[in-house]
């Protein structure tokens, strides 16, 4: 189902995270869970891996993460602000030290001159209140190659804000 590198990638970053004690939690919308199960995919994941949330409804986002309805009527559920949200809401809503959440348009369909197919924003955040965002605009490449590329570029994020953090602190 997913690539070696992909499982690599994210063996290495739950190596990391189980040095420094830190696990993690996804609030995913255009990838509907494919980041939960790339990291339950590897055997003894669960001491890092924390939980999911599928939200890709509006609804599933206010309800499950506490984003803020006002917020998705302002900006739309694909923006830099509803993933920043989605990751804060999934820190708050578990056990977990470290959040990565989604939000784009995987295709065909859907997309506008504004928000196009293959634009996805991506969030991660950590209990000491550090967020980093990602815009990444992958284009008209397919359903499933946006949310591939979604899910690899979440694993170099959460890599990121746990390196981001080790310069912070």
């Amino acid at each position: 189902m997913f690539s070696p590198q992909l499982i690599d990638d994210a063996s290495q970053l739950l190596v990391l995270c189980r040095s420094k004690k830190l696990m993690i939690a996804s609030a995913e919308s255009c990838t509907g869970g494919l980041i939960s199960g790339l990291f339950t995919q590897i055997a003894g994941s669960s001491d890092v891996f924390e939980r999911g949330f599928v939200t890709y409804s509006n609804e599933a986002k206010s309800e499950l993460l506490g984003v803020p309805m006002e917020l998705i009527d302002q900006w739309g559920a694909v923006s830099p602000q509803v993933a920043a949200a989605m990751a804060s809401g999934a820190l708050a809503r578990s056990l977990a030290g470290l959040s990565i959440s989604v939000t784009g348009i995987a295709g065909p369909g859907g997309g506008s001159k504004q928000k196009p197919v293959g634009l996805v924003y991506l969030a991660a955040a950590r209990k000491n209140g550090l967020v980093i965002g990602k815009t990444c605009k992958f284009g008209d490449i397919g359903r499933s190659k946006v949310r591939e590329a979604t899910i690899s570029a979440a694993i170099k994020l959460l890599n990121s804000s746990i390196e981001t953090e080790d310069r912070i602190i």
